[in-house]
């Protein structure tokens, strides 16, 4: 099938803009699938494996969130400014900006199924299905589970890691080498991991404004603003087809989806047994049978 090439752009967002790009037709007549990333502070560029979906005729929106990759940066900005409502507001935005806030699905991963959660919370009109991929329902959850996991590391890694986290050294070599059993068993599982998770991951640290804000210097040690933040009381609320995603492997396990499964009101729950949390570039076969089935199902419901 013929795909129309991606087009990119930016959508102003008050005094600042939102860069996105669209692959595939937004008038095609199939609902545009709208990837919200992880982070928060992340970029798009690891999640450009979902524009295969643009194949079968359904647009694909990426953007950047406001303080990251193509979009505005502001690292002078404080934690009064980089909230859960700016996020809100620039997905709202964005909607509107593209002429789709009438019919749209959204797939969040990590951080960004979090921020769709709560989105949909709010029973928007225009939105016909979510997918809630490798997030927690909420942070203290996902620390819970951080600590299960840092346990299982290997002999000295936890306790090397513990040692820079009580000294406030954590951007020290050593406390960076001991970061990686970590992420190899729990964030991504390629050896050596793809090159578009590299783009997000450099740009992250290339500004990590948004990042260390919010989330603070890791995956797995949250000291920032959003440690306390959960969408456990908005899962009811939910009120459309929900997919929660996770990985065999992944820092979002079990325990840290419960909630979603047993509070949403119409939801299923996929587990792709090889992967972490990129199932999307660790399974991407798997992953994509799982998506293109989920959404599927949203045909026709009106």
């Amino acid at each position: 099938m013929h795909v129309a090439p991606s087009a990119k752009g930016a959508a102003p967002f008050g005094e600042h803009q939102t860069w996105y790009r669209v692959t595939g037709d937004l008038h095609s007549g199939r609902t545009p699938l709208v990837v919200v990333h992880g982070g928060p502070g992340s970029t798009h560029d690891y999640l450009l494996n979902l524009t295969a979906l643009a194949e079968d005729g359904r647009p694909v929106v990426h953007y950047d969130q406001i303080g990251n990759g193509g979009s505005t940066h502001l690292p002078d900005r404080g934690a009064d400014f980089w909230t859960v409502d700016l996020f809100l507001a620039e997905l709202d935005n964005l909607l509107d900006h593209l002429g789709i806030a009438d019919d749209y699905a959204l797939f969040g991963q990590s951080w960004g199924g979090m921020l769709a959660v709560r989105h949909a919370a709010r029973r928007p009109a225009g939105l016909r299905g979510l997918v809630v991929a490798n997030s927690p329902a909420s942070y203290p959850l996902w620390l819970q589970e951080a600590k299960v996991l840092r346990d299982q590391l290997p002999p000295g890694v936890n306790d090397t890691l513990l040692r820079h986290e009580a000294a406030g050294t954590t951007d020290s070599d050593e406390y960076f080498d001991a970061m990686r059993p970590y992420y190899a068993r729990h964030v991504c599982r390629i050896d050596p991991w793809p090159r578009d998770f590299m783009a997000s991951f450099m740009e992250v640290y290339n500004d990590p404004t948004v990042y260390y804000t919010m989330n603070g210097p890791n995956e797995f040690h949250v000291i920032g603003t959003l440690r306390d933040w959960s969408v456990v009381e908005n899962c009811a609320d939910v009120r459309v087809p929900t997919l929660v995603l996770t990985g065999g492997h992944d820092e979002a396990t079990p325990a840290t989806v419960r909630p979603f499964l047993d509070l949403v009101p119409e939801v299923r729950w996929a587990v792709l047994e090889e992967s972490s949390h990129m199932p999307h570039l660790e399974e991407p076969e798997r992953f994509l049978e799982v998506l293109r089935d989920y959404l599927a199902g949203l045909e026709g419901r009106g």
